[in-house]
């Protein structure tokens, strides 16, 4: 059945109207007091979002821990999505994505230990936990926690992605929100992400116009800033490769299992690269038959050089996979991944106001 057709919507919206009314008289009880709220004593920042997908919530997380690990003992705490474990789970050298999920996986991993990470589906068991395993914890950030309202956040952050405008949109399943539009309005801060570089002003005020914010709430625009590539393993590499090096006599096979690969594939399309691409499901799992698909695929590659680039977030699952071939690791890359905010304005940047609000703790 299409996603369009006018049978899809009779079927569709009814369910779409009932998920819609479910999400609004769970918040209308925490509104009244019905449903608490735990309040603490350390600043909590939540990030998350009101739509389903890669609205790019963890590269903001990450931004925000980095930011404040130099002068706060920082802790990132997710659910974990897609881990096979259950509970509380604090991540360490030994952890895998099947232990704490691949989101928190990749935070540990990139702050090399600096920010703990922990994950946990109740929300205040794992802050209260975070707590009690290191009491210097002066600030932490929920990954994904704006739907989790049991905890009562200092500053509340909502990323909503660039071309897929939350205003727009229609609530699970005839669309991607996750709540009713009208809980931006609990918002912060927001954050439209992944926006394309060189906007002009009035692009900016256009959208700001359309968001239509409340006069406390601040709003940012944001950007993806592509790295250089980074072996996916390092023990293998040689001459890890430029993309920017490469010529049209070379292939890459773009592999991504994220919620919107188009930006990663477009950058990639962006270089004289032939480049061929595999997109599998969102935190998806990498079966044999999977692997032996991506392993064809880069035999029928043309060229004198021919690599393999994923997202930031399959490597991590690449990496621990037992069925990826040694034959490929010599050749497999990732391309990393970095939050910049647009100057538009001359108000204070996105630190400094998540900082006015943490500093009332």
């Amino acid at each position: 059945m299409r996603r369009g057709s006018f049978l899809s919507k009779l079927i569709l919206l009814p369910c779409s109207k009932l998920y819609g009314a479910i999400t609004y008289t769970r918040n209308k009880l925490f509104d009244w007091k019905v449903l608490k709220e735990a309040r603490f004593d350390i600043p909590i920042v939540c990030v998350g979002n009101l739509a389903v997908g890669g609205t790019g919530k963890t590269p903001l997380v990450e931004y925000i821990a980095g930011a404040f690990r130099k002068n706060r003992r920082v802790a990132v705490l997710s659910r974990g999505y897609r881990r096979e474990t259950k509970g509380f789970i604090m991540a360490g050298r030994n952890s895998t994505p099947r232990d704490v999920g691949d989101e928190a996986y990749q935070i540990y991993h990139k702050f090399g230990g600096e920010v703990l990470v922990a994950v946990c589906e109740d929300r205040v068991y794992g802050i209260n936990e975070l707590r009690r395993l290191d009491p210097r914890i002066n600030l932490i950030v929920l990954d994904d926690g704006f739907q989790h309202r049991y905890v009562k956040p200092t500053v509340t952050i909502l990323v909503t992605e660039y071309n897929h405008p939350i205003y727009k949109d229609s609530m699970l399943p005839y669309g991607r929100l996750r709540e009713p539009y009208r809980g931006i309005n609990r918002a912060d801060i927001v954050v439209v992400s992944k926006c394309p570089e060189g906007l002009s002003p009035l692009n900016y005020r256009l959208v700001t116009k359309e968001y239509d914010l409340f006069p406390a709430q601040d709003l940012f625009f944001s950007h993806y800033s592509y790295q250089a590539l980074e072996p996916v393993f390092p023990d293998m590499a040689t001459a890890v490769p430029y993309l920017d090096w490469l010529t049209p006599g070379d292939s890459i096979l773009a592999v991504a299992g994220i919620g919107n690969p188009k930006p990663f594939v477009l950058k990639l399309k962006s270089f004289e690269a032939k480049v061929k691409v595999d997109v599998f499901p969102d935190h998806h799992n990498y079966s044999k038959k999977d692997i032996d698909h991506i392993l064809t695929r880069y035999k029928s590659l043309k060229g004198a050089q021919r690599i393999i680039v994923t997202t930031e977030k399959d490597a991590v699952r690449l990496a621990s996979n037992p069925y990826f071939p040694h034959e490929l690791k010599a050749s497999t890359y990732y391309l990393p991944v970095k939050v910049e905010f647009d100057a538009f304005g001359s108000g204070p940047d996105i630190i400094e106001v998540i900082e006015k609000y943490i500093n009332k703790v």
